[in-house]
């Protein structure tokens, strides 16, 4: 058995795709044009079937949502699952070698896996029933009426330890399931925005952050426009410099910058 050609991704709420997300799509498609694209949403998935998922579509909480629908989803039909603000760089054929696939996430808070990244399996993959079952018995309502919003990082963390994954940036082979380094599905820092491709790039996930507030994408946004622009003196200011003094050595650097700066000065 393999995982099939299937291309699943989430969509509630009746709102329009917004243009970054029919981008990404059609980099799917680019990629992948012999794979079949699948939208879920409240058409054709049931949302009453599971309290928690319930509890997070009333509350209009979408992404909470996703994080049950894709494991039910892939669990009942197999294929692979991507978030819509990830761009696909290349054909996906190698990973339906295995019997699931995901990814880690490119954070500098810790080193845990995000199955919105990419997410593939077969029909029936016991890994994902196992996280699947997490959520079997889970409320997003509280009785005080404060909403669960653990990340799915977090909650699908719990259940991968306990099949031996551990918080190591590398390739991990774990009982019915491959965990791949953040270079292949997340190659962008997530707090910082730099981006890291290498031959082994999958995908890019973009981070839109639905889960977080307005006021929260807005200061990320605002955030990653300043750390860009630090890049950007880094690698026009700096790292020349340190080239230079590298292959001159100390001296004949130093005699460098005295004579542009006498150059200047004519």
């Amino acid at each position: 058995m393999a995982i099939p050609k299937i291309i699943h991704y989430c969509w509630f709420g009746d709102k329009d795709l917004p243009q970054k997300a029919q981008k990404c799509i059609r980099s799917w498609k680019k990629k992948c044009p012999d794979y079949q694209i699948i939208e879920w949403n409240e058409s054709n998935f049931d949302l009453t079937q599971n309290r928690y998922c319930r509890e997070a579509y009333e509350a209009k909480k979408w992404a909470f949502v996703t994080d049950y629908a894709r494991l039910k989803i892939l669990y009942e039909h197999g294929g692979v699952y991507f978030d819509t603000d990830v761009e696909l760089r290349k054909r996906l054929d190698p990973l339906l070698e295995n019997e699931a696939f995901m990814g880690i996430e490119n954070s500098t808070r810790c080193v845990k896996v995000a199955t919105g990244l990419a997410l593939g399996a077969e029909k029936g993959n016991p890994v994902i029933k196992a996280l699947l079952d997490s959520y079997e018995d889970s409320v997003f309502r509280r009785e005080d009426g404060t909403l669960d919003i653990t990340t799915c990082t977090e909650r699908n963390h719990l259940v991968l330890s306990r099949l031996g994954y551990v918080e190591e940036n590398c390739l991990q082979k774990l009982p019915g399931a491959t965990v791949y380094p953040t270079e292949y599905f997340s190659p962008m820092q997530m707090e910082s925005g730099i981006l890291d491709l290498t031959k082994n790039t999958y995908s890019i996930h973009h981070y839109s952050l639905s889960w977080t507030t307005q006021e929260e994408q807005n200061r990320r946004k605002e955030h990653l426009a300043k750390q860009r622009r630090l890049e950007f003196f880094y690698r026009v200011k700096v790292l020349p410099n340190r080239i230079l003094l590298s292959v001159l050595g100390m001296e004949k650097y130093e005699e460098l910058k005295k004579w542009v700066k006498r150059l200047s000065r004519a």
